[in-house]
């Protein structure tokens, strides 16, 4: 079995076609997804999508890319957090490749959501795009390594990987490691210690080969399991058992009784 540790869901695209994506997601063993919030307005519908199904969960948190938007505060985010169906706190982090200084705003909001995630007990998803040392330096400052969480669509390079291992995060891949280019992000794929390692599709974004340049889903996770098998020469079962055993373990707020291993 597979789980998909990040996707969108509730983003049009994908909740107009839910039924026959939830149909392929049980046709290519999928059995669990993360539907992750992006934004305060947009969550009650994220929740609404989620509620009837008991293999799709939900995380609380706002984007960094989303600027002109509400900002939450840690109570909120906490008091939120409490639903059964929300087992992390994101995605949060820093994000500066489309937005120059300042963007103290960006700061200050990875750290509420820091905070909160320490307060609720929940994980953090993080986000880091053209970053890494501001966001290393946020998450040791604010001590993000009490609750720990996932560097999600990991595409940075090793070192950071590493350091975000040392502070108690999982390196997630998406269907970038299927890209012919991404020669850096593979070899990164065949270092990473099974223990640390997510998939995820990010999806509707990174359609994995053979579907890349399509509209994707979780049901497409299977692919990048496939990858990550093929660069470290393990069959997939194998990859599929210790990403699905890891996704419990740091999501641990969903019942045990619904892991499949």
């Amino acid at each position: 079995m597979f789980v998909d540790s990040h996707c969108h869901l509730d983003f049009p695209e994908l909740a107009q076609n839910l039924p026959e994506i939830l149909s392929r997601m049980t046709q290519n063993q999928v059995s669990h997804a993360l539907v992750v919030s992006v934004n305060m307005p947009d969550w009650p519908g994220l929740m609404d999508l989620v509620a009837p199904h008991d293999h799709l969960y939900a995380s609380v948190g706002v984007h960094p890319d989303y600027e002109d938007t509400p900002e939450p505060t840690v109570d909120q985010l906490c008091e939120l957090a409490q639903s059964p169906k929300v087992v992390a706190i994101g995605e949060t982090g820093l994000d500066y490749f489309r937005m120059p200084e300042p963007l103290e705003w960006q700061r200050e909001r990875f750290r509420t959501h820091i905070r909160a995630s320490k307060q609720s007990g929940l994980p953090l998803i993080i986000h880091t795009r053209a970053a890494s040392a501001d966001t290393l330096r946020i998450m040791k400052e604010e001590g993000a390594d009490e609750i720990g969480g996932v560097m999600h669509c990991f595409t940075e390079s090793w070192e950071v990987a590493q350091e975000a291992m040392d502070l108690n995060f999982y390196i997630s891949l998406s269907g970038i490691v299927t890209f012919k280019k991404a020669q850096d992000l593979q070899e990164l794929a065949i270092k990473l210690p099974l223990e640390r390692l997510l998939i995820e599709t990010d999806s509707p974004y990174l359609a994995p080969v053979p579907h890349r340049g399509k509209t994707n889903d979780p049901s497409k996770v299977i692919h990048v399991a496939e990858k990550i098998a093929e660069l470290k020469g393990l069959p997939l079962a194998d990859i599929a058992k210790r990403s699905t055993s890891n996704f419990f373990r740091l999501f641990n707020k969903i019942d045990n009784k619904l892991n499949p291993n």
